[in-house]
């Protein structure tokens, strides 16, 4: 029975790393994978799912708009698709992700989604709230902060590394505008920026 899985993380946990291993592992057993990514993270490229260690690779970039169990029905017109895979799935809307749900339990196909939980103010994304809610199985990815505690959360910063407070919920960066950091060290740093 397919499932549908949540892998989450505070940013530079490895979660594209972790998506990339998976999908390597299925096609080294001759499987075939279906990868998305969202369209407004173009950090890799457009349509390019890239680790910070090095690796990458091409995936369908989802917008809103994307309607994805129809893409991967069309998809295994052309051949069986033996799993899904996910990057930035807290910029899925939650239409998309009860979409990626029916992927699970109507056609079969297992679905790893890999994503954010919370934004920089500690609030959770659309889609991570719908896959939170939705998934079968939920499994952290851990980071670590600076004092050396599991990091859960996402704090912003601007140019010269100060907490931002405020916002909209999506801007797009790595190590430059986001720093992973425990519940603890996340809430003095926004105390301190207001």
């Amino acid at each position: 029975m397919a499932k549908l899985y949540f892998y989450y993380a505070s940013m530079n946990a490895g979660k594209s790393t972790t998506l990339l291993q998976a999908d390597f592992n299925y096609r080294e057993r001759g499987m075939r994978t279906l990868l998305f990514t969202a369209a407004l993270d173009d950090r890799a490229g457009t349509g390019r799912i890239a680790s910070r260690i090095g690796l990458d690779t091409g995936a369908v970039a989802f917008g809103a708009e994307m309607d994805l169990r129809l893409h991967v029905e069309r998809e295994t017109d052309h051949g069986p698709v033996h799993c899904v895979l996910v990057d930035e799935a807290q910029f899925l809307t939650a239409a998309q992700v009860d979409q990626l749900a029916a992927v699970a339990d109507v056609l079969g196909i297992p679905v790893l989604a890999y994503g954010l939980r919370t934004d920089f103010r500690g609030s959770l994304f659309p889609g991570s709230a719908r896959l939170l809610a939705l998934a079968d199985s939920l499994v952290e990815i851990k980071s670590v902060c600076r004092c050396g505690r599991k990091a859960t959360m996402n704090l912003r910063v601007d140019g010269e590394g100060r907490a931002v407070a405020e916002g909209a919920q999506t801007e797009i960066g790595g190590n430059d505008r986001y720093i992973a950091l425990c519940r603890r060290h996340f809430t003095e740093a926004l105390a301190a920026a207001d």
